[in-house]
């Protein structure tokens, strides 16, 4: 397949662009300058292989702890970013000055100081001398420096103007909401970078842990070519469907964000293919790199990776990463299905046509089994497959590991000798005509055996419940077997010559793969260890308090107020910053805003959910002007204007910000407490008011609709997505009762797990708070001693109100934030309601009546 249109910018200029964004943009022509920015990126792969191993524990040898590991990880982050970025746009690319020599030298110097001197640290916590000030100054200085050059200005700004919050936070100037003590020079040094507070705390040891090896085995698996095959399956699949080049890149960057966290080059990698041939069927220059945009950004939400989020969300929740991609998969899916829809929409409105097939039209009853008998059968095998691995486990016993190795090496040479029979998948030139679509049923046998090491991947995370790390450690050393040896067996299975060639190329691969998976982690590395400064900020100074006040006071108290301040907060502090630090800086500032402001105001919400809701506020920013830094990126592909093709991204991508309050009101849609038939239910109602709503936003469903029909559209959207909002409005959906009823209603309800109740006092800092807060209940016993057990919580009755009388050290009550004498001024017991599901009926036939009317108007009837 080809095809002929120009792009705007030349592949170099495209290269350059990812180069500039991800992996730097310095290209030396000097021996030693190669050497360094070849083997330097290979030796940091190398380390992460085996600190990521089970090797260093099991023969005792370089075992490091966490905060070694973490120091050794930013040395060798910050070393390279002063040699592959350059200092400033003018400055030079073919060479290294000297002076980024000595930078990263002294930046690595610093950043390993705290693996080198680890033991003499541990000796003297909280009492730095003066070298150890010297070195945390000078790191904290050029990890700043290095953010800049990798990252551009925007995280390097924000981390800087938290540190000046720091050390002037009591300034006069600053209002008094806004005001702390502050810090002196020794507090602060110490806080941001001896301790795991700051640079070295969690968002660093999450990059060092789990993500570099994910990012690591995404750049092997498409160094393998896994990603030139989603694309061409994406078209094989979509292309000659009305808009088809649009349909097929917002399915293959769905598949390409799955081994890439990064939106930009997401954008540039499928964008040269797809965009080109989005403008050959009609779509404008800007439309097209909007779908591109959209399509791309949402593969950061996207499970198993989340751009690195879902490991810092294991993290910063407290909940299993299987928990986290279970949560997240319902939203990003019909995202990515009503983005199909929204295409499928905006071709229908230009009467576009798709690409040329190469196989005769099948009928839609014919497509929808045929779709039915490969779904059905990929459920069998999947069956089959575990059944499989069962036996060899019982059969096996102690040797299963061995069985199991086997079987995986056994399925990966009989899917590479079928895809051996078709011709490799070469990307395609652009600048020849298109003269017809690949066909599917040859494209998808020529890459199979991608699927081995991505179900080896999931086998162990999802199955086995292995550690994120482990399980990318396996999975990277299955890519990196697949990769020495898929040419030379492709050759032998062919029959053809130069076997030993093919294995020499086989070998380059993977150093290639080694090599551009740790330069991908550059900018991540600088970006978490960054974003240290600014949750170490947070911890030292309080400031999310502070954050929370002041939302509180701007929005008055309202909550839909209170959620549109943070959602915009969110967006403007991601404008600029890569994934990683875009949720890091958010979720660390606003996500305890939300926690707190919703309880004052009667709502509890988990905090997996509000934690989504600020990360995809958060990656909005990739998207909205005038700093969406993938509109500008498409825009360079497409020859559209920026600024309009960031809008129209943003005006796609409406559906993704819709999520984010859904999460809020409607937990359902993160699958929490349902069960699986209910989560089935879910996934259909949601997908439907998702089309719908897109449909709403587009103004065409059936025909194009009339002002109150799109009105009627979003009414219809809005009711599937929150049913419980009308209910609620007929029917309170808690009985509140007095706290005199408190312990009976405990003790007559042994089952009663949590116990929804509402307190009320003064804060330390002199501040009366009104808030509800859901009570653990454990154990067996009275009332009382339930509450001990589950919430740390003791209370006594003085003159008739029920008040706090001890909390349990770092019990869930004191977690809370509540404290002595606070008053239980009530509890709420759920009301005995009709479903909230009855108010989908009269949605559904409003839905009807729409399509009825337009339907007729279709038809000329009206």
């Amino acid at each position: 397949m080809s095809i002929n249109t120009s792009t705007t910018v030349s592949p170099d200029k495209l290269d350059e662009l990812v180069a500039e964004a991800d992996v730097g943009k310095r290209s030396p022509t000097g021996k030693i300058s190669i050497g360094l920015l070849f083997l330097v990126p290979l030796l940091w792969s190398l380390f992460q292989l085996w600190t990521g191993s089970p090797l260093p524990s099991q023969f005792g040898i370089g075992f490091l702890n966490d905060t070694q590991s973490r120091a050794v990880h930013l040395a060798f982050a910050v070393f390279l970013a002063f040699l592959a970025f350059p200092a400033f746009s003018k400055s030079p690319t073919g060479y290294i000055p000297w002076v980024d020599y000595v930078l990263a030298i002294l930046a690595a110097a610093c950043a390993s100081y705290l693996f080198l001197f680890n033991d003499q640290l541990a000796t003297r916590p909280g009492l730095p001398t003066t070298m150890d000030l010297v070195v945390s100054a000078i790191g904290l200085a050029l990890t700043l420096e290095a953010a800049r050059r990798s990252l551009g200005p925007a995280l390097m700004l924000i981390a800087l103007f938290f540190l000046v919050y720091v050390f002037f936070g009591d300034s006069a100037i600053l209002p008094e909401i806004l005001r702390w003590k502050g810090a002196s020079f020794e507090k602060a040094m110490n806080h941001m970078w001896l301790t795991t507070e700051g640079v070295f705390g969690i968002a660093l040891g999450v990059s060092s842990g789990f993500v570099f090896l994910f990012v690591l085995f995404g750049a092997l698996l498409n160094q393998a070519g896994a990603g030139n095959y989603f694309i061409k399956v994406a078209f094989a699949l979509l292309g000659h469907m009305r808009g088809g080049p649009a349909k097929a890149a917002v399915l293959s960057s769905a598949m390409t964000g799955l081994i890439s966290g990064s939106s930009i080059a997401n954008v540039v990698t499928t964008g040269t293919f797809t965009i080109p041939l989005m403008k050959k069927v009609g779509f404008s220059a800007e439309k097209a790199g909007a779908v591109e945009v959209s399509s791309s950004v949402n593969g950061v939400i996207m499970p198993p990776v989340m751009g690195a989020v879902a490991f810092l969300m294991v993290e910063y929740v407290g909940i299993s990463y299987i928990e986290v991609v279970k949560h997240a998969f319902l939203p990003a899916t019909i995202s990515y299905i009503a983005l199909l829809y929204i295409v499928h929409l905006e071709a229908l409105k230009a009467d576009m046509k798709g690409l040329p097939r190469s196989t005769p039209a099948r009928t839609w009853t014919a497509q929808l089994i045929r779709t039915g008998i490969v779904v059905t059968s990929m459920l069998i095998l999947a069956g089959l497959l575990y059944y499989i691995v069962v036996a060899v486990k019982w059969l096996l016993g102690d040797y299963a590991n061995a069985g199991l190795l086997a079987l995986v090496v056994l399925g990966y040479f009989g899917l590479l000798y079928v895809s051996s029979k078709s011709d490799d998948l070469e990307i395609e030139a652009s600048d020849e005509e298109i003269l017809k679509l690949p066909i599917f049923s040859e494209v998808y046998k020529a890459g199979l055996y991608y699927l081995v090491p991505l179900l080896v991947l999931v086998w162990f995370l999802m199955v086995e419940r292995k550690s994120p790390g482990l399980s990318a450690f396996w999975a990277c050393m299955l890519m990196a077997f697949i990769l020495l040896t898929q040419k030379p067996l492709k050759a032998w299975f062919r029959q053809q010559k130069h076997i030993v060639q093919q294995a020499k190329s086989g070998v380059v691969d993977l150093i290639d793969g080694l090599n551009t998976g740790a330069r991908n982690m550059i900018g991540i590395g600088v970006a978490t260890a960054t974003a240290g400064i600014i949750v170490g900020t947070v911890t030292l100074t309080g400031i999310g308090q502070v954050m929370a006040e002041f939302v509180e006071l701007v929005s008055g108290g309202v909550l839909i107020v209170m959620l549109l301040m943070v959602a915009l907060i969110s967006l403007v502090l991601g404008m600029g910053l890569p994934t990683t630090a875009n949720y890091i800086v958010v979720s660390s500032l606003m996500a305890s805003v939300v926690v707190e402001l919703g309880a004052q105001s009667g709502l509890i919400v988990p905090l997996i959910a509000i934690h989504m809701f600020v990360f995809y506020f958060g990656i909005m920013a990739d998207v909205t002007p005038p700093v969406g830094l993938a509109s500008f990126a498409a825009a360079a592909v497409s020859g559209g204007d920026p600024i309009k093709t960031g809008f129209t991204a943003f005006f796609y991508s409406m559906r993704t910000a819709l999520l984010p309050f859904l999460f809020i009101f409607n937990t359902d849609l993160l699958l929490i407490d349902v069960t699986f038939i209910e989560g089935v239910v879910v996934f259909i109602v949601s997908l439907a008011a998702m089309l719908v709503f897109a449909a709403g936003t587009q103004g065409y469903f059936i025909a194009r609709s009339k002002w109150y029909e799109s009105a009627a559209l979003l009414l219809i959207a809005f009711t599937l997505f929150r049913p419980g909002f009308w209910l609620d409005m007929v029917d309170a959906p808690y009985q509140e009762r007095s706290t005199e009823e408190m312990y009976r209603y405990i003790d007559q309800h042994p089952n009663l797990d949590t116990l929804r109740m509402s307190v009320e006092g003064e804060s330390l800092d002199g501040r009366w708070i009104s808030k509800t807060v859901h009570m653990p209940l454990l154990g067996q016993g009275d009332a009382v001693d339930r509450l001990l057990k589950g919430a740390g919580i003791e209370l006594r009755e003085e003159g008739g109100k029920y008040l706090i009388d001890n909390l349990s050290f770092g019990s869930y009550a004191e977690q809370q934030k509540l404290d002595f004498d606070w008053e239980i001024t009530q509890f709420e017991v759920a009301a005995d309601r009709p479903a909230k599901e009855w108010f989908f009926i009269p949605a559904f036939l409003l839905a009807v009546l729409v399509v009825w009317r337009q339907r007729k108007r279709k038809a000329g009837l009206e």
